[in-house]
């Protein structure tokens, strides 16, 4: 199982790393839902991640807020994605939304590009994305080679409370893109879920302690 720790700069991540964890996604901010951190702390942590075996996903995100970017907003994310991968990124979380929250496909594209030679993760933003569309963007996210999407499976509650549309999902995406349950998951219920779901990872600040 997978188990990957939501890290905030430095700190926590070798604690993290000593209890278990397998991946790290690296933030900054997490107050506003995680921002790209500094070439330094990408840096430190992907060594010392991979001294343990583990992989690093670092966010790609220039501010808090909503998931639509201008064209400043999307160069900004487009050179963190080349210093993300220069400082030993494992993989790369982003999330890109039209204002009517659908996929904001050119925009991703441009980004997927940016990340070759990475895994790519659709982050939360997923989740904006009405219910009625989401099978449509999971389709278009495995035709264009992402990764895996994270997802809390609803606006509101926990990936515990929302696993019946959890469910959903991974029976749509059918092996051809990874889901990561994530959100409100720690040691004591994250395995109500993988129990019950069958998934083989999972997401989330307090999966340790």
């Amino acid at each position: 199982m997978i188990k990957e720790f939501c890290a905030e700069n430095h700190s926590q991540v070798a604690r993290a790393l000593a209890l278990g964890a397998n991946r790290i996604e690296l933030c900054d901010n997490l107050a506003v839902g995680g921002t790209t951190p500094s070439y330094a702390v990408i840096a430190y942590v992907c060594q010392l991640a991979h001294e343990q075996g583990a992989t690093v996903m670092t966010m790609i995100r220039p501010r808090g807020g909503d998931f639509y970017y201008d064209e400043t907003e999307l160069s900004l994310m487009l050179t963190d994605c080349r210093v993300a991968k220069e400082a030993g990124s494992d993989g790369l979380v982003f999330g890109v939304l039209t204002k009517d929250n659908w996929l904001d496909e050119a925009a991703l594209e441009q980004l997927l590009v940016a990340s070759s030679g990475c895994e790519t993760v659709f982050h939360m933003a997923f989740d904006q994305i009405p219910r009625k569309r989401q099978f449509e963007a999971i389709d278009w996210l495995a035709d264009h080679g992402v990764t895996r999407i994270l997802s809390r499976g609803g606006l509101a509650g926990s990936a515990v409370e929302n696993r019946a549309w959890l469910q959903e999902l991974l029976t749509h995406a059918a092996g051809r893109i990874e889901i990561v349950a994530g959100g409100g998951l720690n040691r004591g219920n994250l395995f109500l879920l993988v129990d019950e779901l069958g998934i083989d990872q999972v997401h989330g600040t307090r999966l340790f302690w």
